[in-house]
Parts: structure tokens; sequence; C-alpha cells
């Protein structure tokens, strides 16, 4: 793998752009990673909506912003090395493309480079509730070494805000690939010794 540590960022238009803002946020505080980002037009349509941010707001959270339609740039190849690509969030269409090996997109030919190159693939899935193709393509991108992880809050560390709820899945999310956040994890609970 390349000295410099990539990870491939796509932003689709499911509902939870706050999500997408918020991981690049934690990613650049970390510092010693590249995210590479791509953003489909209702992705950008979503950030406006759900944030009230404009797309180059979002781009300037990234190190590299790639077009849509450039099924042609570096990150169409398995030699451009990363650590793998989360899709934050992750619309069923782009669930189902990436299920179906369609490549027709910069975010869903991203997918199918990592999975064929077995990088960590993490699809943060949004939508509810779930009807039968939505749950065979979760399962045909799981037997793919994919990784679906709906971003569904936790209770157990008392969240105060939506940012707290946010940044616990964020945390979580993270660690997949080895990439380390302060932030809430379970510790197991406080029980007198008995």
């Amino acid at each position: 793998m390349s000295a410099k540590r990539r990870l491939v960022v796509g932003v689709t238009g499911a509902t939870g752009a706050i999500y997408a803002t918020r991981l690049l946020q934690a990613v650049r505080s970390v510092g010693g990673i590249e995210t590479h980002l791509v953003v489909s037009p209702p992705g950008v349509l979503n950030i406006k909506y759900e944030l009230g941010l404009v797309r180059q707001q979002v781009y300037d959270m990234a190190d590299h912003v790639y077009s849509f339609r450039d099924v042609g740039s570096a990150l169409a190849s398995g030699g451009f090395a990363t650590m793998g690509m989360v899709v934050v969030p992750c619309s069923m269409r782009t669930l189902s493309a990436v299920a179906h090996g369609l490549s027709d997109n910069l975010i869903t030919r991203a997918a199918d480079v990592t999975l064929k190159e077995r990088r960590r693939l993490v699809m943060m899935v949004r939508e509810t509730p779930f009807n039968l193709a939505h749950l065979r393509n979760m399962t045909a991108v799981t037997e793919m070494g994919g990784i679906v992880f709906p971003p569904l809050p936790a209770f157990y560390h008392h969240p105060a805000t939506i940012e707290e709820m946010v940044d616990h899945t964020i945390v979580r999310v993270l660690d997949l690939f080895d990439i380390h956040i302060e932030g809430p994890r379970w510790e197991g609970m406080d029980q007198p010794a008995g």
C-alpha cells in the first residue's frame, strides 16, 4: 500500500448529510489521512436542504474532490491505493448499483474497485422500513465483503444533542478503518461486584 493513507468518501442523496460532514471533519482532525470525496447531484441537494451548506463548503472539508461523472479518475482504478471507502449516507439506489456491479458513476465505480481489490467498503444505508429488494441488496454487498452500516443511534452514552448521536456513529465507522478519534465507546455497565 502507498505510504499515504487515503480514504474515499462517497456522498449520495439519502438523508443524513450531517454524517458526511462530521466524518470529513473527524478524519481531518486526526491528520495523516487524505480524504478523496465524490458527491452525487442529489447529495449536493441534500447538503443544501439539510445543512444549509453549498457544495464548496463541503468540498473544502476534503483533501481531493472528484466529479461524480468522472469514471476515468484515479478512484476508478485498483492501482490507486486506498485504505477503503465509506458511502455516507448511502441511498438505496447506490446500494442496488453496487450489489449488481453497475459502475455507472464514480461513486459506484469506486465502490466496485474497493470490493474487487478486497479493501474495506462501508455503506451507511439510509432507508426505513426495508423492503425485500433492500434486504437482498444488503446481503449481496455483505457477501462480496462490504459492510452495511445503517447509522442507527445508540443511547447508552446518554447523548444530549443530535451532534453527539452523530459523532458516536462516526467514531464507530472510523474504528472500522483503524482511524481512532475521541468519542464514546461501550465500556460495559458499571455494576457492583457480587
